[in-house]
């Protein structure tokens, strides 16, 4: 019976010398004054050029990052393949807003999919949209807003560099993920995946758009996608995720003065979460779903409905996945039992991925029990090795 207990399985790819790096970090992180004077020490650190790097990469870059280019990642690639997880190679370079950034991230992403078409060790693939235009110009395509001149020009731009990327994928035969973003900019993150999953998604599913289901509105979007795409005969693909914006987007519903797009409580987030998944399975000829999540209880029900289905571990349309670094209870024990894992690598240069661990140390602290969970669960095989 699956179980994520078992730590000797869970963490048997890590020396004793990672566990106890891990078991420091992870002690650190659920610390709130501590992540939050980090990144103030961080972003001061940097713009007076102190030698910040080298400790960065020693530490939570270490823990939560493949490497700073694509061949940097290949140990962490390996280490994962050695024990029948995937990767999610993601180019984490966050925050650029000028064309020239965007020109190069496209660049970046094309060469992730050519490492991998030759290299099955590669799951999926993962770009966000904000990293191929401007925030400013999303958000006007969002609100149906007329776009002129110079505008129109740049969202063009925005659409060429997305079709490239993913056709790109098509003629790899590889699946990639559009990642989900703020509230205010998905309509037209939306309206690109959609018609990339008509163009590409007729065979297989290449595309996957990622829904954020603590989102009240989410569940009802995963409905009428699948709908849609078994009435025009196209494949559909989802992400699964819970979200990663609340704060932000509960600050500006608030200082906006509009309905707060956030579900009203964990429960209603894990009902939809959950209900979500079970439709797509139900649809499972026609539908390809990754299950992003740390959460336990929701990976336990995917396997659950897959084996009241009579649905094989390992069905190509079905994938698990979780972020480099964490929640490796569940990826081994998962991939142990047979099913499709796959964990995010991101990789960028040191200090250009400094915005994603920031996020990824305020995650942490902000999901209650994560760190903690984390914690007892290394403590645990310190204890079961005698180390601790």
């Amino acid at each position: 019976m699956l179980s994520f207990e078992n730590t000797e399985i869970a963490f048997e790819s890590k020396s004793n010398k990672e566990l106890k790096r891990a078991h420091f970090l992870f002690s650190m992180i659920g610390r709130r004054w501590v992540v939050s004077s980090g990144k103030l020490f961080t972003r001061i650190a940097f713009a007076l050029y102190l030698p910040i790097k080298s400790i960065i990469r020693a530490t939570l870059f270490k823990q939560f990052v493949g490497g700073e280019d694509i061949d940097d990642c290949e140990t962490t690639m390996e280490a994962l393949h050695k024990f029948g997880i995937g990767t999610i190679l993601d180019y984490s370079v966050e925050g650029k807003e000028e064309e020239s950034s965007f020109d190069a991230t496209e660049k970046e992403l094309l060469l992730t999919v050519k490492k991998a078409e030759s290299d099955k060790r590669i799951s999926f693939l993962v770009f966000k949209v904000s990293g191929l235009g401007r925030h400013y110009i999303l958000e006007k395509r969002s609100k149906n807003e007329n776009l002129e001149g110079q505008e129109m020009e740049e969202w063009k731009r925005v659409e060429i560099r997305v079709k490239n990327i993913c056709e790109a994928a098509f003629k790899a035969k590889r699946p990639i993920f559009v990642d989900a973003e703020e509230s205010w900019i998905q309509p037209a993150i939306d309206e690109l995946a959609l018609n990339m999953m008509r163009a590409f998604n007729r065979e297989l599913p290449i595309v996957y758009n990622t829904a954020q289901l603590y989102r009240h509105d989410r569940l009802a979007y995963v409905k009428e996608i699948c709908d849609l795409g078994a009435a025009e005969n196209f494949r559909v693909g989802f992400k699964l995720v819970r979200g990663a914006y609340m704060e932000k987007e509960r600050k500006r519903a608030a200082d906006g003065n509009y309905q707060d797009p956030i579900q009203p409580d964990k429960n209603a987030s894990d009902n939809d979460f959950n209900t979500a998944l079970k439709y797509c399975v139900d649809r499972i000829s026609n539908v390809a779903i990754c299950l992003g999540t740390h959460n336990e209880e929701s990976s336990l029900l995917l396997a659950d409905e897959l084996k009241k289905r009579g649905i094989p571990n390992n069905h190509s349309h079905i994938f698990f996945a979780q972020l480099l670094g964490m929640s490796d209870h569940i990826s081994y024990n998962l991939s142990k039992d047979g099913y499709n894992v796959a964990k995010y690598v991101p990789y960028g240069p040191v200090k250009e991925v400094v915005p994603y661990l920031i996020r990824r140390a305020e995650e942490n602290t902000s999901v209650k029990g994560q760190t903690g969970r984390e914690l007892s669960l290394i403590t645990k095989e310190l204890k079961r090795r005698k180390l601790h």
